[in-house]
């Protein structure tokens, strides 16, 4: 006698290292409802908790190796597809759904990250809509992704229905649209079916759109929504246990922090105790054995700086205050800060300030 296999889940998308999205977030998700997760990656990403850095997109023909490997062997009820950037990657990933046609195919489209980079190609956006729509059973998306696919806005609970049944149009069988506040902190989703005509509001009071938008929100509730359907339930209470199960049981994606701010207050204190000696960024980043590159992210996050300026801004602070406060001759000034010369001080204050410190001595 064939042994009952547990139902399985094909999850198709990208590599997110932090684990609060993509292939990481999907497979801890539905183990944890019960269910095998299989998977299938598009893309690696060089990521963190501030942002996305680089994209390696995996060659479409490597795609669609791993789904066929996973779908002939272990036959996954329900398909989920995450993040597809190339053309030619979305066309291999159609020509497999239309080859094995799945019980379910819910898209997740991903357009946008939770902090407002477009993570596809402007040529893919009719491929989306007429190649890969017409296969999908529930289309998942957030309403800021639906108006950049569909080009127009969505403000209203009568946009998101309009949106809804061009999306249906496009051929996918259903829609969730996801994320929009109206006249009070009250999120509403939205569902409608090609075989219904009137849509379900899903609303869920104390929850703010920031909490809808927080990284890997989409990932997660299709995931949950793919796993209950797994279970037997229908789309729309599917849709109602996902919605709770990842408000109230899933540890929040939006948790997740870097070192950023401790970073940032460690950089302020080393350059305070070493502005005299060192002005270029390699110092202080080897100094907190970081990358110049993530130091940069971490600076630019908090204050909107780089870290070559709030070094060379702490040191215009300090020798502002020497002109002003100390009989020191400008020479003696430039020499204790490290410049090469009056002149490169001089060249620097000036840049800065507008005026040549012995004028801005003056002045004072």
């Amino acid at each position: 006698m064939e042994e009952n296999r547990q139902p399985t889940i094909l999850t198709i998308t990208g590599s997110d290292g932090t684990g609060g999205a993509g292939i990481q977030a999907d497979i801890k998700l539905i183990s944890a409802l019960g269910y095998h997760a299989t998977s299938a990656v598009t893309s690696i990403t060089a990521q963190n908790t501030l942002g996305i850095q680089e994209f390696y997109d995996l060659p479409a023909a490597a795609v669609g190796g791993q789904i066929e490997a996973i779908v002939n062997d272990m036959q996954p009820r329900i398909v989920k597809v995450g993040m597809v950037r190339k053309l030619d990657m979305l066309e291999v990933i159609a020509q497999k759904l239309e080859r094995y046609r799945p019980e379910t195919v819910i898209y997740d489209t991903v357009v946008q990250s939770s902090k407002g980079e477009v993570l596809i190609e402007e040529d893919m956006l009719d491929e989306i809509k007429h190649r890969l729509l017409p296969l999908v059973s529930l289309l998942v998306i957030r309403c800021e992704d639906a108006a950049y696919l569909l080009d127009y806005k969505i403000e209203n609970v009568e946009d998101m229905k309009m949106a809804a049944a061009e999306l249906i149009g496009c051929g996918c069988k259903a829609v969730l649209l996801q994320g929009i506040a109206c006249c009070t902190d009250l999120a509403v989703d939205l569902y409608q079916s090609s075989q219904h005509g009137e849509s379900h509001i899903f609303s869920l009071q104390h929850e703010s759109q920031t909490e809808q938008r927080r990284h890997g929100s989409g990932s997660l509730l299709s995931s949950a929504i793919a796993a209950f359907l797994c279970n037997g339930n229908g789309y729309l209470e599917a849709i109602s246990h996902a919605r709770n199960y990842v408000r109230h049981m899933v540890e929040p994606t939006n948790s997740l922090t870097g070192r950023s701010r401790e970073l940032y207050d460690e950089l302020m204190t080393l350059i305070r105790q070493h502005h005299k000696q060192y002005n270029d960024v390699r110092f202080y980043a080897d100094s907190l054995n970081v990358s110049t590159r993530y130091l940069a992210q971490v600076t630019k996050r908090i204050s909107g700086q780089s870290p070559k300026t709030l070094i060379d801004e702490y040191i215009l602070q300090e020798t502002e205050k020497q002109l002003l406060a100390s009989n020191r001759t400008v020479q003696e000034i430039a020499y204790d800060f490290g410049f090469h010369s009056q002149a490169h001080f001089a060249k620097f204050f000036k840049k800065n300030k507008g005026v040549a410190p012995s004028q801005y001595r003056k002045m004072g």
